[in-house]
């Protein structure tokens, strides 16, 4: 099976106002709702009904998506390096101006410091994690100038990635290599300035790049050396934290990936 295209992603909310109208502060173009249907509830192996609320943000396309019954809210105790994890990174050209909007809009800081410049060694970019009203992480990113030709333009521009911790390197390389992924250029991240985008102390993590045919967006796997990430209960997709990546693909199915995160693929 060959995944050609990210085409956007999926958050589960159990509030689809509040969360709207935070994404739509940090420049999202709001859509309307319209009912999921039946046959993709039972694809994604839900009973009941649910709703869909579809943003814009520039060439970037997120879903958010409300199911009834409702599933289990973000493991409020789950950090950086838990397997659980996974970010949106939006693209910025000032992570501090972008981080001061987000805040005020009722974000909450995962990093210790916001926004801190990585060294070269990391990729050289400027970042803060933060959480949306409902826990989903996300990151605001800023590329030195020149270095990112695929972003262009002044404010928050879209999703560059979606990054997800992984238990086991190799395993989750060849997964994605299996899927038509090709691998990108690995970091070694770790220091001071890690530590403070984290929140987590001795942080070692190797960042390899995952891309498929046509970017952005593209996908970052996260393999903490220390600390360990911990496991976590296989996610119902209409769980708050069963964030999904959309596909095109040659047909609608579900997959996960070694370590349980989600992949919608869509015709």
């Amino acid at each position: 099976m060959t995944l050609s295209r990210i085409t956007g992603f999926r958050l589960v909310t159990a509030d689809l106002d509040r969360l709207a109208r935070f994404y739509e502060r940090l420049g999202f173009t709001i859509g309307e709702r319209r009912p999921i249907a039946a046959d993709e509830l039972r694809l994604l192996g839900l009973a009941g009904t649910g709703e869909r609320l579809t943003m814009r943000l520039g060439p970037s396309l997120i879903d958010l998506d409300r199911f009834d019954p409702p599933g289990r809210a973000y493991p409020a105790e789950a950090n950086a390096a838990d397997l659980v994890f996974q970010h949106l990174a939006l693209v910025t050209d000032d992570a501090a101006a972008a981080w001061a909007r987000a805040k005020a809009a009722g974000a909450t800081p995962i990093s210790r410091e916001c926004p801190v410049t990585l060294p070269a060694s990391s990729g050289g970019v400027t970042a803060v994690k933060f959480r949306d009203p409902d826990g989903h992480p996300c990151e605001f990113l800023q590329f030195q100038p020149g270095k990112n030709a695929d972003w262009t333009g002044s404010g928050i521009l879209g999703v560059d990635h979606s990054a997800i911790s992984v238990a086991d390197l190799t395993t989750s390389r060849r997964f994605y290599a299996d899927q038509g992924l090709t691998e990108g250029k690995a970091t070694l991240n770790e220091g001071p300035t890690q530590v403070a985008l984290d929140a987590l102390d001795d942080v070692v993590a190797d960042v390899v790049p995952m891309r498929p045919e046509s970017t952005p967006p593209h996908i970052e796997l996260l393999a903490y050396r220390t600390p360990r990430g911990r496991p976590h209960p296989l996610l119902a997709a209409c769980d708050v934290a069963a964030t999904r990546i959309v596909w095109k693909a040659g047909k609608h199915a579900l997959l996960r990936d070694p370590d349980g995160h989600l992949h919608q693929l869509t015709r």
